[in-house]
């Protein structure tokens, strides 16, 4: 298992592609360095914001490839690997695993809803195909199912190599819970905001960090947040996270959110294509506009930049 520790702020890494659908490697390349220039914590690739679910399998196993190779060992490498079915979750982790990353992260399947025990059973299949630390992905909104946290500590009795969670949840109680129930019996165990105004509330509860969306543009927040809630600076910590808070009305223009995301990169100056994968679509020029607003309105763009 890798001696990286995965905690902190870790973007869930919007993926290039061109115009014909295919991996923007120069693209791919200009966002993975501008992230570890940043200095995010890890990078999480084929989570939701990275359109794994509209992906073939060997386009997965390419990101995975290009992108574990091209970080080459300068931050963690988390792959997503989640899937409706068990088979191509041990494939796409074992495939994770032999190139090289340092975890993988996986939701529980979307679509058909799973009984305990066969839930459970879809775990330590996976976790016993692979040597890598495993992070569970808790999106009920997406998958139709949540973890509970008594559900997530059985697993972790069970499996050392199930190491942390992504709390993609609605309600904070529901973190707070997971952070008591599960941390409270295994200390290392890490819990992850999904949310990013879920940040904050997260690390005061004695979580982890976040895996949020705003990090692909933002990253100056999230993890000045971070830090300065490490150095005890809380004011400071309050203040950047109100600037946060306004994040998750950017992503109630379009649905899926992930060319929000990518345009938000754009406007701030990372030179990327903005396409996406069908049934996702570009976002109107009306849209952009909207974006701007609130880009502006958390102090990440100039007002100049807006008609």
């Amino acid at each position: 298992m890798t001696t990286k520790k995965i905690q902190g702020i870790i973007p869930p890494v919007s993926i290039i592609f061109n115009e014909q659908g295919e991996l923007d490697k120069r693209g791919m390349a200009t966002v993975i360095d501008f992230l570890i220039d940043s200095g995010v914590d890890g990078l999480f690739f084929l989570g939701t914001g990275g359109e794994f679910s509209q992906m073939s399998v060997e386009e997965r196993k390419e990101v995975a490839s290009f992108t574990t190779e091209y970080v080459n060992g300068r931050v963690p490498v988390l792959i997503g690997t989640g899937s409706t079915n068990t088979r191509e979750v041990v494939l796409l982790s074992q495939h994770a695993e032999s190139v090289g990353a340092d975890a993988v992260v996986v939701i529980n399947p979307y679509y058909w809803s799973l009984t305990e025990e066969h839930l459970f059973a879809h775990y330590s299949e996976i976790a016993n195909s692979v040597h890598l630390p495993i992070l569970l992905y808790n999106f009920p909104t997406m998958s139709g199912q949540d973890l509970s946290p008594e559900f997530v500590l059985k697993l972790v009795d069970k499996h050392d190599n199930i190491v942390g969670i992504k709390e993609t949840v609605e309600n904070v109680s529901h973190i707070r819970d997971m952070i008591l129930t599960v941390k409270g019996k295994h200390p290392d165990f890490v819990v992850f905001a999904g949310f990013d105004d879920h940040l904050f509330p997260t690390l005061s509860l004695g979580g982890d960090g976040a895996i949020s969306a705003s990090v692909n543009f933002a990253p100056e927040l999230g993890i000045g947040v971070y830090k300065a809630f490490q150095e005890k600076r809380f004011d400071e910590a309050v203040e950047l996270h109100k600037r946060i808070a306004l994040m998750p009305t950017m992503y109630k223009l379009d649905s899926p959110f992930v060319s929000v995301v990518k345009e938000a990169m754009k406007l701030r100056g990372l030179d990327i294509s903005t396409n996406v994968l069908a049934p996702a679509r570009p976002l109107s020029a009306e849209k952009i506009e909207e974006l701007k607003k609130i880009l502006v309105q958390a102090d990440l763009l100039e007002i100049a930049t807006v008609k």
